[in-house]
């Protein structure tokens, strides 16, 4: 196995498309190394180490939109004013992955690009609207969050292809969101089931619902079919259990050594109840 480090983003675009489908992208490396460890990435590959590209790190904004670069950390996210104050489930799921030392290397794009069932950042990522841009042979390219997931560990990026940043608009006023996770502990464990949920409330009505899940099928994914039935609701029992059903009967979840499929369709229900009361409290709260 290869290692090249790149000074400049042109640079590392010259490299991946040079390199073809033997190059693979590393940032904070916590995955890779990983997979590196267990044998799971072939001998032939060429790690493209780009953690020195300062240009794809760090969120600004501007123009009714949060542009988030690539290589911006889990830190980053968890202490950035910017992201408290208009992303919360950004910042809260930054907290979950791993410990200080995963969150202080590992990065947005990367924690994206592995495409995990169970990455942290997807679901708020597509609570949010976002817009992938990426850059690649033929120019830059933007890609919906909600088509850059295609299957597990498979994403829209074409080889060649790199993610330089992550663009959200400013959510309206009256927006709640949250990240909620169920694991063995709070951090440093993969999701068994996460959430993100993104309501926006007026005259304390539900007037847009958005969920996404990771770790409930092969890709992080939202239910328009759960957000809809909320949509004009009070966020009352009688619409969350319908929402829950909707959600459940649509998840395929599977079985595997940290959790049984039956075990996560009965947390995905506990979750959106969750973020349902924690909602209505800060509803409250607003008068």
């Amino acid at each position: 196995m290869k290692f090249r480090s790149v000074a400049t983003v042109e640079e590392a675009l010259d490299t991946i498309d040079r390199l073809g489908e033997s190059a693979r992208v590393i940032a904070g490396g916590t995955d890779v190394m990983i997979q590196r460890m267990t044998g799971q990435l072939p001998r032939s590959e060429t790690l493209v180490y780009i953690g020195r590209l300062s240009d794809l790190r760090g969120v600004h904004q501007a123009n009714g939109t949060i542009r988030i670069g690539a290589l911006t950390t889990h830190s980053d996210l968890r202490t950035d004013p910017i992201i408290a104050s208009y992303l919360p489930s950004f910042l809260e799921a930054a907290g979950t992955v791993g410990g200080w030392q995963t969150q202080a290397v590992g990065t947005l794009g990367g924690n994206l690009c592995n495409a995990s069932p169970a990455a942290d950042l997807a679901p708020p990522v597509l609570v949010s609207g976002a817009t992938l841009v990426v850059s690649g042979p033929d120019g830059t390219e933007r890609i919906p969050a909600d088509r850059f997931f295609l299957d597990r560990r498979r994403t829209a990026l074409q080889p060649g292809q790199l993610l330089v940043s992550i663009e959200v608009p400013i959510p309206p006023d009256g927006m709640w969101e949250s990240y909620l996770k169920v694991g063995r502990r709070s951090a440093m464990e993969v999701a068994l089931v996460g959430l993100a949920a993104r309501f926006t409330i007026a005259g304390g009505v539900i007037t847009s619902a958005r969920l996404a899940f990771c770790s409930v099928a092969p890709t992080p994914l939202r239910i328009p079919g759960a957000e809809d039935l909320l949509v004009g609701s009070t966020l009352n029992d009688e619409a969350v259990d319908e929402a829950v059903r909707t959600a459940v009967d649509s998840l395929r979840p599977i079985d595997d050594h940290r959790a049984t499929a039956s075990y996560r369709s009965k947390m995905v229900g506990r979750l959106i109840h969750k973020a349902a009361r924690l909602c209505r409290t800060e509803m409250e709260g607003r008068g």
